[in-house]
């Protein structure tokens, strides 16, 4: 099994250099070199700004030299995660529409990037009640003309107010009521804070084995790995370095090192303070590792 671990990466900057032999200057293309100096050999990006609606800009250039780069320095895979303002789950027709469009305009863009994968929340359902926001998620995902090389992923949430996707049967729901063939990105976090317990070994087992039961592994495509500041249950979210939270050390190292999710990419979104960022995040994921 190939440790597939990288962090999610800015693309912010000026453009990149057409010279392959020189650094670059941080745009798209610049993800790839700023991963490998993370020490990560897959990883995650915004297109744009997520807390605006935006659509990508990626031009030809800066997307081959994105391919190129990533098929010379890294593993992969990469994920492009959507908006934070998406929300597939809303009875709102204009957020609908929104979210859409946004959805559309993100899976495109992975079709030109050669990037497998675009990571969603489900989002809120703000009153129209769980099944309801579960077949608005539904009715979204089939509106999308998905490139037949780009795989949706609905991510696992912390569960706090009307949002969905905090309990497995959420996605397990989604996956059943869509036609479009979709799967699943779990977040250590967001699946602790909405209380499934990984702080033990044990314990990893079993939530490994209710994930393999409602929503199956073969739906598992991406692992958000991180640390909680937050206890069990709490329904926060709010990350920490990978062994320093709640999860810790044994329960982190269950994760990496479980025969079902090892081969699994686990993407880090862990903070940066303390003197400490994804370098030092990745470094210690491969400590954990067994390999």
């Amino acid at each position: 099994m190939t440790l597939k671990v990288g962090a999610h990466v800015s693309i912010s900057g000026s453009k990149v250099s057409s010279d392959p032999e020189t650094p670059p200057h941080g745009n798209l293309a610049d993800a790839v070199f700023r991963q490998t100096q993370f020490g990560g050999n897959c990883g995650q990006i915004f297109t744009h700004s997520p807390q605006v609606w935006q659509d990508p800009d990626v031009g030809d250039e800066e997307a081959t030299q994105f391919r190129e780069g990533t098929a010379r320095d890294l593993d992969g895979p990469w994920v492009i995660h959507t908006s934070y303002l998406v929300n597939l789950c809303t009875p709102k027709a204009g957020l609908r529409e929104k979210s859409l469009d946004s959805m559309q305009k993100e899976v495109d863009a992975a079709h030109q990037l050669d990037i497998p994968y675009v990571n969603v929340h489900l989002g809120a359902h703000t009153g129209a009640g769980v099944e309801g926001g579960l077949d608005n998620a539904a009715s979204v995902i089939d509106d999308i003309d998905v490139p037949d090389d780009v795989t949706i992923l609905i991510e696992s949430d912390a569960g706090s107010g009307t949002k969905l996707g905090g309990d497995f049967e959420h996605l397990a729901a989604v996956i059943d009521r869509t036609t479009t063939e979709i799967d699943v990105c779990i977040d250590t976090a967001h699946a602790f804070a909405a209380g499934y317990d990984l702080s033990s070994a044990d314990a990893v087992d079993e939530a490994v084995a209710e994930f393999d039961d409602v929503v199956g592994l073969d739906h598992l495509q991406c692992i958000h790995l991180n640390d909680s500041k937050h206890e069990c249950g709490t329904n926060k979210d709010e990350h920490a370095h990978i062994g320093e939270g709640y999860i810790g050390d044994e329960g982190m190292e269950r994760i990496v090192n479980h025969p079902a999710l090892a081969d699994v990419p686990f993407v880090l979104e862990t903070p940066t303070e303390d003197g400490r960022g994804f370098a030092w995040n990745i470094e210690r994921v491969r400590e954990l590792r067994h390999d």
